[in-house]
């Protein structure tokens, strides 16, 4: 055994490192067999030679793999079968846990897989009926305050019911706007999950829309802002407008107030165009009648009276304005309640940069009227003459009116230091008859 040892390990005249170099080359080593057994000189090139080598060598490692294998047969064989019969043994019991986990797989998808499809189908149902719980709660709650806000139209207008027309109720619209406030916080609330997310698409709530909503705001827009607009509360030169005893005195404020907080909660900026409107018709028409009265003195006094009248009317709302906080809505937070403005006054004086109502009127009324008086005394004439004549009446009635206007209604004085713009309003007048 020790000699077919040292045999089997008997050195090869083959160099086997060469052939198992990992940067081994065939091209190179053919190369190197070529050059090594020609001469480089030679034209003809004898490839028998290497070739045979190389013929050789192959017998050689032939003949050598052969001789290992027949003499290593039978541990060859032994060895393969132990890999075999071992490899069977590990087959059938990876087939027994395969078949052990397919069982409990199936099991499994049995009593946990499908069971859960089924109760994701159960889930899908219960949030779609969900959904549609919620847009039914949204529809019905909106169609509430939709007959809600017809039957205080109606109460608006006097129209309520079946039975004979009732007096219009003026804090209706209140009411009316708080219900519209409602409705519109609904509708906007459309984002992911809100309450009115889905209500655009419902026909019902476009045609309450349509046919409720925007006509029913539209209405009450009107009717506040002629409400405003037609504000008299003077006692000097009482009009058709203009209340005569305490208890229509009491209601002029009253269904004022209530306009003026309509407007507030349908939007702000309609309050402040609508007293922002009613103060320039003021001033407009107190512009043209004393343009006139002055062309025309025996009509001064009467003029004067209804300009200081329409001065005590802008005092009036500019009290009621005073005394009537923010209204209340439920869309405010906590921040925007501190950021609101004590009373409704404060928003329209901002606007206006003034510090009251009558001190604007008075002032832009004498930035209108100086122009006209110089080209009235620029025309000449009888009435340039008649003014410049009867210049300490005018300059006296003048004075009189702004201090008879800048009074609350019935003579009640509401506040002091109007001297200031009773020499404004007298200097625009009289400031053009020396010349």
């Amino acid at each position: 055994m020790a000699a077919d040892d040292s045999s089997e390990q008997a050195p090869s005249y083959i160099d086997y490192e060469t052939f198992l170099d990992p940067d081994f080359s065939p091209t190179a080593f053919a190369n190197s067999l070529v050059i090594a057994t020609n001469n480089p000189s030679d034209t003809p090139i004898d490839l028998s030679t290497p070739l045979s080598r190389v013929l050789f060598d192959i017998q050689e490692i032939d003949t050598h793999i052969h001789t290992l294998t027949t003499k290593s047969a039978i541990p060859l064989l032994t060895h393969t079968k132990k890999q075999a019969t071992a490899g069977e043994r590990i087959v059938s019991e990876v087939e027994a846990q395969v078949a052990s986990l397919q069982d409990g797989y199936e099991r499994l998808h049995k009593e946990v897989i499908q069971r859960h499809e089924e109760a994701d189908q159960v889930r899908i149902a219960v949030e779609r009926l969900w959904e549609t719980v919620k847009i039914g709660r949204a529809v019905g709650r909106c169609l509430t305050m939709g007959r809600q806000l017809e039957t205080q139209m109606a109460e608006v207008s006097g129209s309520a019911g079946a039975a004979p027309a009732k007096k219009e109720d003026h804090r209706a619209m209140v009411r009316a706007s708080n219900t519209l406030m409602s409705i519109r916080q609904l509708l906007s609330a459309s984002g992911s999950g809100e309450e009115g997310e889905h209500l655009s698409k419902v026909d019902l709530i476009t045609y309450l829309q349509n046919s409720v909503v925007g006509p029913s705001e539209s209405s009450l827009r009107n009717r506040a802002q002629q409400i405003i607009r037609e504000f008299s509360m003077s006692s000097l030169a009482p009009s058709s407008n203009a209340p005569t005893t305490y208890a229509q005195s009491e209601e002029t404020k009253s269904r004022t107030t209530s306009a003026v907080l309509t407007l507030q909660l349908l939007n702000p900026q309609l309050l402040l165009a609508a007293l922002q409107a009613y103060l320039r018709t003021s001033l407009t028409s107190s512009l043209a009648s004393i343009t006139r009265a002055l062309d025309n003195l025996s009509t001064l006094d009467r003029t004067l009276l209804e300009v200081a009248a329409r001065c005590q009317s802008i005092v009036a709302i500019e009290s009621l304005l005073d005394a009537t906080k923010p209204p209340q809505t439920p869309s405010l937070d906590s921040q925007r309640v501190k950021e609101q403005p004590r009373n409704l006054l404060e928003p329209l004086l901002a606007a206006l940069d003034t510090s009251s109502l009558p001190s604007f009127f008075w002032r832009s009324l004498a930035e209108g009227l100086a122009p006209r008086v110089s080209n009235l005394m620029g025309r000449g004439g009888v009435s340039a003459r008649a003014l410049r004549t009867q210049k300490d009446k005018v300059r006296d009635s003048v004075r009189d009116c702004v201090l008879r206007g800048s009074q609350g209604p019935g003579g009640s004085k509401i506040a002091s230091g109007w001297e200031r713009e009773a020499a404004v309003m007298v200097g625009s007048v009289i400031g053009s008859l020396g010349r």
